[in-house]
């Protein structure tokens, strides 16, 4: 089966075919020329949701990710003269382990995230526009991106019960340690076995919370997998008695001309459309709560502030 696999996947690949780009507001001609790119998909109506959004800059030193700061942004629906919400604050969220500190938005090379914007409610289906205002270097700058707003959410979302997935784990008998950790194709070995230790389904039998990573650190495509499991495995040392820790290998088998989609994640991301065509998503990191419900959900990136106030609400699990 063919999967339409959709991501941020290298946004600098996406930028020549992207009718997003503007010019300076103030209508000076500089050599550089700014995108921007929905980095979040499967967005729904009716519940607040996080909305991440990726901003280039394309100059003669290339592609490169616009970081830092805070930029607005306001959302209105197509095609009905709808008017624009009042702009909302997107706080830049980077790759875990990268440096992003500064009060301005800024043309980084080496870097990359996205903005975010928490507690969007989007209250009808269809597309809609993201208008995106930011200053750099000085210059007020707007650009705009479409996005598809479905009615339900298509896969699981917070408040729906979690998928009693019985996903690999290191005592997988019948697999590849590949399949249950991509990275052991390159390292003879799975690196980090204790977020295989326990399945999806084994969590919610016992009742206990799981932060539960779906990525594939060797074959991500927009390089967010890797540094996310690997904060993952922070967490997991930092906060062991709150949760159970989960990483969710994409890939069963992963050939240039065949791949096949592990059960676990097929479950959670895989979906149809009405045509039948088959989409996916990834990296998604959820919470599930001892009662085997969706607490939170974050893609494709994650605020590791977020992350650890979520666990930190949690109570420990031998209290």
């Amino acid at each position: 089966m063919t999967v339409r696999r959709l991501s941020l996947a290298t946004l600098a690949l996406l930028l020549g075919a992207m009718s997003c780009t503007a010019d300076p507001t103030d209508g000076s001609d500089l050599d550089t020329t700014f995108s921007a790119q929905m980095a979040s998909t499967w967005h729904y109506v009716g519940t607040p949701q996080r909305v991440q959004i990726g901003v280039l800059a394309n100059d003669a030193d290339g592609i490169r990710v616009v970081t830092q700061g805070t930029i607005d942004v306001a959302f209105a629906p197509l095609g009905d003269g709808g008017a624009s919400g009042p702009p909302l604050t997107a706080n830049f969220v980077p790759v875990p382990g990268r440096d992003a500190s500064g009060d301005t938005p800024t043309i980084a090379s080496g870097a990359n995230g996205v903005y975010e914007v928490n507690g969007v409610t989007f209250d009808t289906a269809g597309v809609w526009s993201a208008t995106i205002s930011l200053e750099v270097d000085g210059v007020a700058r707007e650009l705009n991106t479409d996005f598809e707003v479905l009615q339900d959410s298509p896969i699981p979302a917070p408040g729906m019960p979690a998928p009693a997935t019985k996903t690999l784990t290191i005592g997988s008998k019948g697999v590849t340690d590949g399949a249950i950790d991509s990275m052991a194709d390159v390292g003879g070995e799975i690196p980090d076995p204790e977020l295989h230790e326990i399945s999806i389904a084994d969590a919610i039998a016992r009742g206990t919370p799981a932060l539960v990573l779906f990525g594939t650190p060797l074959h991500c495509t927009s390089r967010f997998c890797g540094p996310e499991v690997t904060e993952l495995q922070r967490f997991a040392a930092e906060y062991s008695d709150r949760a159970a820790y989960i990483h969710v290998e994409i890939w069963k088998e992963y050939q240039p001309e065949r791949q096949v989609v592990n059960k676990g994640a097929a479950d959670w991301l895989l979906w149809k459309r009405s045509d039948g065509t088959p989409e996916m998503t990834e990296p998604w990191l959820y919470l599930i709560d001892a009662e085997g419900i969706v607490a939170e959900r974050w893609g494709p990136l994650f605020d590791i502030s977020e992350v650890e106030a979520a666990l930190e609400a949690l109570p420990p699990m031998d209290a």
